[in-house]
């Protein structure tokens, strides 16, 4: 009778066993798991401290003080959604990967629009040799100020202050998971040093000059945010980013020869959308990071 029941339950036992070689089960998809990448792209508003801006020319050597900017952004609307018009507001676009659990390095650019703003008082210090602009000539060291006009002095960074950011972040687990983690809150934050590419404007001397490209300097930054996950594989963030720019030789005419430089600090508000991608997923274990 015994022989007949290990028999029966031979096929069972080798089935199981086979079965358990050869099936796995499905990777759980973690967002803070190592091997996950993301892509995500978004708009800011910016705001800027007061600075001051130096010019150096041929003929020039002066700064301004205590300047005020505003960032540039164009009023959100459905023209954004036309690829030719994506960048003519102020846009974040990131790439990054989870090369460890819970730990996330990434690549992108911030564009950042910067305005002098028009019709304030500044203070101007420095030489400017006769007969070069018509409205500003000599030596400037008593504190004088002068009323900056757009018809006569402009500084914009019309096509941005891009920051080109390497950021290491820290992604923790949810703080809130919905529907066996189809939808999901995690926190992030992060640190981020970047170079500058500026895309300048300038009116002085009589004449202005356009899009004015260079690598101008650097910028160190700190991010948080909170993202907001949903089918595992799409995202919303909202993001806060402060940091510091360093604009050492900014290129102000097109053959060179001039330059502009500043410090100043800056706050941005971000707001990205996302997918999220699994290279690897983490098979279950004990140790491994679950919804």
């Amino acid at each position: 009778m015994k022989l007949r029941i290990y028999l029966f339950l031979m096929p069972i036992i080798f089935s199981n066993g086979y079965a358990q070689k050869f099936y796995k089960r499905p990777k759980p998809k973690n967002s803070f798991a190592q091997g996950t990448l993301d892509f995500s792209f978004g708009y800011n508003n910016t705001s800027f401290s007061k600075s001051t801006l130096k010019f150096k020319g041929n003929q020039y050597d002066f700064q301004l003080q205590s300047v005020a900017a505003s960032d540039r952004n164009e009023p959100y609307s459905l023209n954004y959604l036309a690829p030719s018009n994506f960048n003519v507001p102020q846009f974040n676009i990131r790439i990054g990967y989870n090369f460890k659990n819970f730990w996330n390095i990434s690549f992108g650019i911030d564009n950042m629009k910067y305005r002098v703003l028009d019709g304030q008082s500044a203070r101007i210090s420095g030489y400017i040799a006769p007969g070069i602009d018509p409205l500003w000539s000599g030596y400037f060291n008593d504190g004088q100020e002068r009323v900056l006009q757009t018809n006569h002095f402009q500084y914009h960074n019309a096509g941005g202050i891009n920051l080109l950011r390497l950021q290491v972040s820290r992604n923790l687990a949810p703080l809130k998971k919905f529907r066996d983690g189809a939808f999901a809150i995690n926190w992030m934050y992060g640190l981020g040093a970047s170079a500058v590419l500026s895309i300048t404007d300038f009116n002085f001397e009589g004449y202005r000059s356009e899009r004015v490209s260079s690598l101008s300097g650097y910028s160190i930054s700190a991010h948080t945010g909170l993202r907001f996950i949903f089918f595992k594989n799409f995202f919303l963030q909202s993001n806060f980013a402060g940091g510091l720019i360093h604009q050492v030789k900014v290129s102000t005419r097109p053959n060179g020869g001039s330059s502009a430089s500043q410090f100043m600090a800056y706050g941005s508000v971000e707001g990205l959308f996302g997918i999220l991608v699994y290279l690897k997923p983490t098979n279950d274990c004990n140790s491994c990071p679950k919804w």
